[in-house]
């Protein structure tokens, strides 16, 4: 029997909440993260915020599983490689125009665990983009080194092992954001819903395709 794991797009904006649609014959899985805000000269009346207490030692968004490959640029600020993939740590972000908070709010980010990558670093800010290509600048301490993926390719099946042949164990609709674990060259076994189980690099969004993780 196939188990459905769907995502449910949700459009928050900075003055209220918009419509939000949910697939069928869905079991508890992480959602996808959509974003839009209206751009504002000012803090005031923002509705999501842009920094949470710090986490001890390491920066909040770095991630030592991702060491820096010979030649790769490193962030001026972290010494972490650019660029790299992070995953929101809060529920809501506000996103910029520039690094600080005198900068207009362009986004807000809805969903906690949705993956990102860090392009630039200023400070205590990270410029990151989503799988679209959208993106502005976040406060260090909204992001997480937990990597985590966007599955874009519809009805994807979640294999036992990483061969097509394989059982398949759940069923991954598009935008379904998942744990992401051990990758080979072509597969990469992740966590959603509740379920884990292999499926290829390529229809992952928040991995690299030659990157391979122990």
């Amino acid at each position: 029997m196939r188990t459905w794991i769907g995502a449910a797009a949700l459009a928050v904006l900075v003055t209220g909440i918009g419509a939000a649609g949910n697939a069928e014959r869905l079991v508890p899985a992480l959602a996808l993260a959509s974003k839009s805000a209206p751009a504002i000269s000012t803090d005031t009346g923002a509705t999501a915020p842009d920094a949470t207490a710090p986490d001890s030692g390491l920066e909040a968004d770095a991630d030592m599983s991702q060491p820096a490959a010979e030649g790769t640029a490193l962030g001026p600020v972290t010494n972490l490689p650019l660029p790299r993939y992070v995953s929101l740590k809060t529920n809501e972000a506000n996103v910029r125009r520039g690094p600080s908070l005198s900068h207009r709010i362009d986004w807000v980010f809805t969903r906690r665990d949705m993956p990102l990558q860090v392009v630039a670093e200023y400070g205590h800010w990270r410029r990151v983009i989503d799988r679209d290509g959208m993106g502005g600048w976040v406060h260090y301490s909204m992001l997480s080194g937990v990597r985590t993926v966007i599955v874009d390719k519809d009805m994807e099946p979640l294999y036992a092992l990483p061969d097509t042949k394989a059982a398949e164990t759940a069923i991954l609709q598009a935008g379904v954001i998942g744990r992401l674990g051990t990758c080979d060259k072509t597969w990469c076994r992740i966590t959603a819903g509740g379920y884990s189980g292999w499926t290829p690099k390529s229809v992952l969004w928040g991995v690299d395709a030659d990157e391979i993780r122990n």
